[in-house]
Formats: C-alpha cells, structure tokens, sequence
C-alpha cells in the first residue's frame, strides 16, 4: 500500500455564514448521492506546496459530508523528484530534451507505485499532477479515474507534452484550472475549475494586526516602514529575481520600503529551491531592507500557518510576480486577507484578479515598482481593492465550492 496520510473529518456546518446557504444546500443535496463512496486521492508529498495544501482541506470535508475520502503519495525518492521537477518545469514550457534515461527511471517508479497500489480499491481515483500520473499505465482496471492538473499548460514543452499526453489521455477527465491550458489532445475528457483556500485553516483565520507586526519584529522587521513581501517557493516561475528587481526601483520613490521573500523549504518534492535561493541570496548582496526566508529552523517553535499569517496580515502589498502560474493559493489567501495583491499577468492569478478593481496584473519589474510606488502613496486604494478581493475570494475560491465541483463530477463520471 501507498505511504497513507491521516485526516480528520470536518463538517460542512462549520462554514455556515462564510459561505451562502444556497451553496450549503447544494453541496448537501449533491453529497445524498455519493454516501459510502470510496474517493482516493494521490499526489507526490504530504506537505509543502499547494497541492498538499488543498488535500489538508478537501479530504477532511469530504469525509464530513459523507463519503470515505483517504489521501494517499508516492513513495519519496530524491532522483525520482529532479526529474519530475524537471519535467513539470517542461511541462510550463521550459527548454528540455528528456532524456531516455529520465524515462526509464520515471517509468520505473511508477511501475514501483503501482505496485503497491494492486490492493488497493476505490470506487474513484484522483491523481494529482505528473509525478504519480504514470501509475495508469500498469493499473488496468484503474477506472473511474480523473487526472487533476494544477500546472500551467499555455505552452508546454513539445518533448515533455508527447511523452504525457497518452498517459493524459487514459484517464476518464483531465481537471485543468483554466480553459488556457487545455490542450487539443485532450480537450474531448478536459474540464475546468479552480483550486481554492480552507478559511478555516489557522493560516488562514483572522490574526489580530497588532499580534502580527509582533512576529514582524521579531525577525528583525521594521513595522513602521512600508513592507512589501511575496510568500512563494524559491522557484524560477515565481521569479523572486524580478520580485528583487521592482523593489530596486519601486525604492528610488520609496526610501524606506522592505521587501520580505516568504519561501521555506517544505516540499520534498522540490529540489531545485535551494539552487534558486542562492542565486537570490547573491542577488541581495547583503542589502539590510531585504528579509529572506527559506530553513523552517529560521521561525524556530512559530507554527509555519501563523508565520505566514503574519506576512500576508502586516505586510502593505503582497507580491506574485509569476511568469507562469497554475493557480497560485498565496493570492488568494492574500486577498482573504483584504489585502492588495500586485501579480503577473499570466495562467491562474488572471482567473482571480481583475486588474484595476481588486488588485493589480503586471508583465514586467518596472510595471511592478510602478504599481507598489502608487499603492503605499495611496492607502484608500489599497483599501477598496482589499474590500473588493476579500469579496472575490468569498464568491468564487473557499474549498466548500471546490467540494461542489468535485461532487458535480462525479455525478457524471459515475454512472
């Protein structure tokens, strides 16, 4: 059997006055028919990125509405993970010639997962990403099965793409986040919705200000002055160098400003992070109003939700300078938090900011110093685009309305 992950339940009554009764109902009505219905998820890591993060939430709410939902990774093997970031770098669209050997060992511990698998059985599967979506290929009987994507497929890798796309299309649905990443191929078993936050994760709950530039100082920041902070991996996509280089020129209007780079390292699935950070790090050159975060030993007893918290509840502007983008969970548990939210213009942060009306979309650094200079200069504007996100993630993007999505699907993969 697969590395098992324990959750507990949690009741859909404990969202009652977050979201509408009307969404509370449907899901409610939509759960009679699944009572008893066995749903196993799997993905590559128990912790760290927002695939882990979403399943914290998702699994525990299925099993309070009746279903047996169990979560479920693949063995962790470090060579196996190079290649797989690898592979989902070339999947965004990243230059890769993969390699026969790449195959061979991707294959090979799939074969390996499936294995362990044989015993296994569930009235429906879900496979989160690339990294366990080859088990299909020795899983025959491997049905109802939904793939779920969360990276951005706008333009992938030729190489990577032709590899995957028949193990794509054995599956009974692909979910994508956005109607841009579907692919021709695979177009005829796509379907589209997007991921969404738990606001009843500790992270995600109301941290008093005062509590939060607390912790601010503590780490040797200065609260009186203007912060600007991205919370995201230290990863290339997420461009924290064109992050640092905004800051650079948002600073010639803002003397005083901070900037906080919110990346630990908690995803095992992640070995190019620590490349990343030290690139940055370099890039820093020891400039005193730039605060970066990467070894979780750096918050020492602090709980990673309450740290994070306290970045997005304090800090002026949050930042998402992506230059490809799945989704992107730190946005939207920003704009929970009223913040104002400055984004690349690209993949899922456009499904969930609107330019100009609750955040802002850039394309480059210089449009990104632009927007942080007019924001600290103007904090009304801050505060009605803050208004305006809260408002947008309370709409569209809570984890009961991902479970009604879920639920809708399988109405009509189950038959």
């Amino acid at each position: 059997m697969l590395p098992h992950v324990e959750t507990p339940i949690q009741k859909l009554e404990k969202y009652q006055g977050i979201i509408s009764d009307e969404l509370l109902e449907g899901i409610k009505n939509l759960a009679k028919d699944f009572k008893g219905l066995k749903v196993i998820m799997v993905n590559s890591t128990p912790r760290g990125g927002g695939v882990a993060e979403v399943l914290k939430s998702l699994v525990p709410l299925m099993k309070g509405a009746g279903l047996k939902a169990e979560w479920y990774t693949i063995p962790p093997r470090e060579d196996f993970f190079k290649i797989t970031k690898e592979i989902h770098n070339a999947l965004q669209g990243k230059e890769y010639t993969f390699p026969f050997w790449h195959r061979v060992r991707y294959l090979e511990h799939m074969e390996r997962s499936a294995f362990l698998m044989r015993d296994m059985k569930a009235d429906i599967w879900i496979i989160h990403d690339p990294q366990p979506a080859g088990v299909i290929l020795y899983l025959p009987h491997f049905h109802p099965s939904i793939c779920r994507l969360h990276i951005d497929l706008t333009s992938p890798n030729p190489e990577a793409w032709n590899f995957f796309v028949g193990i794509f299309r054995m599956y009974n649905k692909v979910i994508l986040t956005s109607k841009e990443f579907i692919q021709k191929e695979i177009k005829e078993r796509a379907l589209t919705f997007p991921p969404a936050i738990d606001p009843l994760m500790e992270k995600n709950k109301p941290l008093e200000l005062k509590k939060a530039r607390l912790i601010l100082e503590s780490f040797g920041i200065d609260v009186k002055k203007p912060l600007i902070s991205q919370v995201s991996r230290f990863d290339p996509w997420k461009d924290p160098l064109g992050v640092i280089e905004a800051y650079k020129l948002a600073k010639k209007k803002i003397p005083d400003l901070q900037l906080a780079l919110v990346g630990l390292f908690l995803a095992r699935d992640d070995p190019e992070a620590m490349k990343i950070f030290k690139e940055v790090e370099k890039t820093v050159e020891g400039d005193p109003n730039i605060f970066l975060f990467s070894n979780p030993d750096q918050i020492g007893s602090l709980k990673v939700d309450i740290f994070v918290n306290a970045f997005q509840t304090a800090s002026d502007i949050i930042l998402q300078k992506s230059i490809r983008e799945g989704f992107n969970l730190s946005v939207t548990e920003a704009m929970w938090k009223r913040k104002a939210v400055i984004g690349g213009k690209v993949g899922g942060i456009k499904l969930q900011i609107q330019d100009g009306k609750n955040g802002f979309l850039v394309s480059n650094p210089k449009e990104m110093a632009k927007r942080i200079a007019q924001l600290i200069k103007n904090p009304q504007l801050v505060e009605e685009l803050g208004k305006a996100a809260r408002e947008t993630v309370q709409e569209k993007f809570l984890i009961p309305r991902l479970l009604r999505d879920y639920l809708k699907l399988f109405k009509e993969v189950i038959k």
